[in-house]
């Protein structure tokens, strides 16, 4: 049991289910603290196999997962973690036709993913449904953390507007370590109850100059996520 939480809050921990889209840089220390902390049911989504530029980052997955389903080679290690912990996985792509399926059940959706647009789908698919959404993205040494309740706070959409092309960006591993351990931080805090949400502010962390910074994310009543239509 963790003291600062409680018999209960261990309790709600070991009930929830909770959906993470990615199992790399960022579903790494997510999927690993929140296994820790013994979160019930993890359902972990990634299409991708291991490879060996991942390792740098994706801390789930070693020399050994190479060319492996980076999904079951998550569920490997997070059952060495915490046996008690049930891994559900999904080595399929996020679309409109799958997600649905993917979040039902679920109590909420953690995004650990590296494009803006699956980003969107889960996005609408929390307002959709109800459900909290935890936003985490990084770059380079950089990194932003969000958390999202329908029907309560801005959406992602709220501050994102239009298509954004893809592209590959560097990463170091260092950084999703960061963003990542604070989703997972927002998660355990929401599923217990306790603390204060990053909800209508976006966390900044530059880990070159070592400073979080926030700013304000305003609802938009014209989203077309979750403005009134």
């Amino acid at each position: 049991m963790i003291p600062e939480i409680g018999e209960a809050g261990q309790e709600k921990l070991k009930k929830a289910k909770v959906l993470v889209a990615g199992a790399g840089g960022l579903g790494s220390p997510i999927c690993i603290y929140l296994a820790a902390a013994g979160v019930g049911t993890i359902r972990l989504v990634d299409q991708d196999t291991v490879d060996l530029s991942n390792l740098n980052r994706q801390i789930l997955h070693g020399q050994g997962d190479i060319h492996r389903p980076k999904v079951q080679s998550a569920r490997d290690r997070l059952a060495g973690l915490n046996e008690a912990v049930t891994i559900e996985i999904h080595q399929q792509t996020i679309s409109e036709e799958s997600i649905d399926s993917l979040v039902e059940s679920c109590d909420l959706i953690v995004d650990a993913l590296d494009n803006i647009a699956t980003r969107y789908l889960l996005n609408k698919a929390a307002i959709t449904h109800q459900l909290p959404f935890f936003h985490g993205a990084v770059r380079g040494f950089e990194g932003r953390a969000m958390t999202i309740i329908p029907g309560r706070t801005p959406c992602l959409r709220c501050m994102y507007h239009g298509e954004v092309p893809k592209e590959k960006f560097p990463v170091i591993g260092v950084a999703p370590a960061v963003i990542g351990s604070i989703q997972a931080t927002e998660v355990i805090k929401y599923l217990v109850g306790m603390g204060e949400m990053l909800t209508g502010r976006m966390l900044i962390y530059d880990g070159m100059s070592m400073e979080f910074r926030e700013f304000k994310v305003h609802k938009n009543p014209q989203c077309d996520h979750c403005g009134e239509k």
